[in-house]
């Protein structure tokens, strides 16, 4: 196999370890260092061939398939000690694990991965902090912002199984987020099916909104808690679209607090000497079926800190006592 990351063409022989993962998602890894950007510019230019033909960047590796990557320029970095130490010292919660998957409660502002300037990710830091492990490999993604549940691979077999659950979605996992929105939230359950459209801003940025051309994707919200001026919801996936609650939510005209691309900026900016920093949106339950068992599981990454004492400061303005334990009793009867 030659090297990617020079002036020459690089042909590349798939192997067992890869078969099964997107290509867009294979030369992201492959090309380290190389923008999104630009491997989806080559991909869209039919520059890449898998066996001497163009493919699409959704299409799944198979075994024995001959991969032809143009000349991309990478610039060259050397090892970044600092980066090496941060990796070590990232603090992964674990939730569940055994031979075939990890289960972990990833903490926001750390991406799933790395790339985009984006020096390293959750995949590059459990790599470093489990050198042993002969394979690791994400299931799905969060967004960098959003903290809580993410499934890991250990084995091939159940990666694969993992990823039909995902795109499965209401027949595979259930996966149920808790979001604190700017105003008033008035309906108990709301179903919402706006179909949603992906698209790069000028700068090369991923965006997402609400376009009857989009994809079919349905949220539910359930309404947990009220105030004057924000509500705590639960958000449950029916689809798995890009930024779909993020983005479901900002067109009904009910925001995720502190969300930097959808959000109420000007509000955002008013939150963060009030205690919220951060994002709110954390996946905080998932039930699925084990990727080789098939026994059911559910998994459940608390309310962090930085939500949930917002969420008591605000209580507390409005005399009242939302503490832990109300969040939780209301959470059990989910």
């Amino acid at each position: 196999m030659n090297g990617a990351g020079n002036n020459s063409v690089c042909h590349v022989l798939i192997g067992e370890d890869a078969v099964g993962q997107r290509l867009d998602n294979y030369l992201i890894r492959h090309c380290k260092g190389v923008p999104k950007s630009h491997v989806y510019r080559i991909l869209r230019s039919g520059e890449v061939r898998v066996n001497s033909r163009r493919v699409d960047a959704t299409y799944r590796l198979q075994a024995g398939d001959k991969l032809r990557i143009p000349p991309v320029r990478i610039a060259e970095r050397p090892r970044d000690e600092v980066d090496e130490a941060a990796k070590a010292r990232v603090d992964l919660p674990v939730i569940f694990e055994d031979e075939a998957m990890l289960v972990i409660d990833k903490p926001e502002g750390i991406a799933v991965h790395g790339g985009s300037g984006v020096s390293f990710g959750v995949i590059e830091v459990l790599r470093r902090q489990r050198p042993q492990a002969k394979f690791l490999e994400l299931a799905h993604r969060l967004d960098r912002e959003t903290s809580g549940i993410l499934l890991v691979g250990k084995k091939r077999l159940a990666l694969t199984a993992l990823h039909d659950m995902f795109r499965e979605h209401g027949a595979g996992a259930d996966k149920r987020y808790l979001v604190l929105v700017k105003g008033r939230w008035m309906n108990a359950t709301q179903h919402v099916k706006a179909p949603l459209l992906k698209y790069l801003t000028e700068s090369g940025e991923r965006r997402v909104s609400v376009n009857a051309e989009g994809k079919a994707s349905h949220t539910v919200f359930r309404l947990l808690a009220r105030w004057p001026e924000m509500s705590l919801l639960e958000a449950q996936l029916k689809t798995g679209r890009t930024h779909q609650i993020r983005v479901h939510l900002a067109h009904l005209g009910f925001p995720i607090l502190g969300d930097e691309k959808y959000g109420d900026f000007d509000l955002n900016k008013r939150l963060r000497p009030g205690g919220l920093k951060r994002m709110a949106l954390h996946a905080w339950r998932m039930a699925f079926r084990h990727p080789l068992s098939g026994a059911p599981l559910e998994c459940v990454a608390p309310l962090p800190a930085g939500i949930a004492s917002y969420i008591a400061t605000v209580d507390a303005e409005n005399s009242r006592e939302f503490t832990a334990d109300n969040l939780q009793q209301i959470l059990e009867r989910q």
